[in-house]
Order: C-alpha cells, then structure tokens, then sequence
C-alpha cells in the first residue's frame, strides 16, 4: 500500500522539524539549494532563573510532526512552495559562552551564505545576538520584531554578566545589527532592573507596543503598522515564548503574568505577511516546565508560521 507522507515519517522513527529532510552536515555544502533551515540551538547558559530550554529543539521537533503544511489563511502550502530542511542542531560548547556565540554565527551565517532563510530553535534569548550578527553581515541592517516580557536591553549591572539571556537587543542595538527606528518591541510589561533600562532602545527609536497598548489597538493593528514601518527593509523575528501568557506558554524559565494570548501570539505572525523576512529566532521554551505539551506545541506553530511568510516570499520570487 503507497505511504502517505505522515506514514512515512512514522516508519523511518526519527523527528526531524515538520517531517522535512535533514541535511547531511558531512558534505562541504549541506545547505545548497535550500530557501529555509530550522536549526536547533540546545544552549541555556545565559539563562538568570530556571534553565532547561537546551532542551526544546528535541520535543519542539517531536510534536512539529502534527503540523500539516497547507495554510489556511495564506492559502500556500507552505513545504511545498519553501525548500526547507532540518539543519540538525548546533554542536555548542556547553561550558565556553563567547566559543558558543561564534559558533552559532558561523552555523547561521553558513545557512544565510546558501541564500537560505535560518529559523533558529534556542536554547535561551542569548542565542539571538549571534543569529543577528550573521544575518546583518550579510543583509544589512535590520527591521527588528522582538516579542517578549522583557526588554532584552539590561547590561552587566543586574546579574554581572554582560551577555546574559536579557541583553541581546542592547548588543545588537549597540552593535547596529538594527536599523535605527526599526526595533519593535511587543508584548512587553516586565518590571525593569534599574531605572534606566529602558533608556537605550528609547534613544534608538525603538517603538514599543506594550500590552496596554495591545489591549486598546488590538494585534492586527500592532502588525500592520509594523509590517507599513519595516517596508521592504529586511525582517529579523526574535521571538521569546514568556511575550505569551503563561496561561498559554507555561514552559518558560521566566514567565511574566499579563502577556498575550497564544490567538495573538499567530495573529501577530500571520499579519506580518509580505515582510522580507531574512531571520528568525524561538527561544526561551522550557519543556521540564511545560504540562502537556502546551507550550512546545504553541512554538512548533509560531515557527510554521514564521515559515508561511518565508513561503509567501519564496512564491512570489518564483
């Protein structure tokens, strides 16, 4: 009897992201040919609270089995229009984080090198500046969307390390990864470290669409004044899980109460249609914190969805 491609998956027993193939990392350009790679990122070092999110590319890939690949909204089928792959996961050394920073770059910036989009699976929000640094090398500065409780823009002071998961946004900020007025931060409503913390991305331009304001303009509003300020500016999406309530996305090491809804959390995604997405990150998902699979489930969606607008782009250029 001929396999469907689901039955397929099940009689092979391995969990790559959404069944798609994975690439052979042995030959000398595995990434050939590809418009997107979800890469694994199992790096929590950086993390200030409760670590275990090195974790989440191996049960994100086992519950993406259950995505299908048609979009309803977008009407693409988004595996079909996209060759895309599961690019493994990054080797990270677990005890040396500047050695890890370069080699998650050099793993992404070999993805974007092969004119691929790279969909990063952390791993903790450290793993985002890296991630950055490559795809800006290459594309420029960037239109940052960054979903999140928390700023990402705090320093040294706090935890006295100046590369902790809650700084990537200053680095990148400070590194000019992001194009000034282009950092646009939603969902956020944590309390700061010190008083001037949000001093750094206000002097930037950076726009601020809290939760308050959310809860007034409502999300696809958020998004499509977004998607009328990005233009054709390339895109980069950093997204961290605890921007969603953690009635929604209880698998985070530090989850803020009062964030959006998962409906939102998609509705986000799915407004940002047309981008030129160059990147994309999802991290910050705790599985040893998670309850049946809520969370892990709710990210292998967000990453589908970040997918849907890479297939959009790849079936116009087509």
């Amino acid at each position: 009897m001929p396999q469907t491609s689901a039955m397929k998956y099940v009689r092979q027993g391995a969990t790559p992201f959404f069944r798609l193939p994975v690439v052979d990392v042995e030959k000398a350009a595995p990434y050939a040919g590809l418009d997107a790679v979800v890469l694994g990122v199992p790096w929590d070092m950086s993390v200030t609270y409760r670590p275990g999110a090195r974790f989440a590319p191996y049960e994100v890939r086992r519950v993406s089995a259950l995505v299908q690949g048609f979009h309803p909204v977008h009407k693409v089928d988004v595996f079909g229009a996209l060759r895309a792959a599961d690019g493994g996961n990054v080797a990270v050394p677990p005890f040396a984080p500047a050695l890890a920073r370069d080699v998650i770059e050099n793993e992404v910036a070999s993805i974007v090198a092969a004119g691929a989009v790279p969909f990063a699976v952390g791993g903790d929000h450290s793993i985002a500046l890296p991630a950055m640094r490559a795809v800006a090398k290459a594309r420029g500065p960037l239109a940052v969307v960054h979903v999140d409780a928390h700023l990402d823009t705090s320093d040294a002071e706090v935890w006295g390390d100046a590369h902790h998961h809650g700084t990537p946004l200053r680095h990148a900020i400070e590194e000019r990864l992001v194009e000034k007025g282009q950092l646009h931060q939603v969902a956020i409503r944590a309390p700061w470290g010190y008083p001037e913390e949000g001093a750094l991305a206000a002097e930037h331009g950076a726009m601020l669409y809290d939760v308050d304001a959310i809860a007034t303009r409502g999300i696809v509003a958020v998004a499509r004044h977004i998607v009328s300020c990005v233009g054709d500016r390339p895109v980069y999406v950093t997204f961290d899980v605890d921007g969603i309530d953690p009635a929604f996305a209880p698998g985070t090491g530090t989850p803020v109460p009062g964030g959006i809804s998962s409906r939102e959390a998609i509705a986000l995604l799915r407004g940002l249609a047309g981008v030129n997405l160059v990147g994309m990150d999802l991290v910050e998902v705790c599985p040893a914190l998670d309850h049946a699979d809520v969370t892990c489930h709710l990210a292998a969606h967000l990453l589908y969805e970040g997918l849907a607008l890479a297939a959009i782009k790849a079936r116009s250029a087509r």
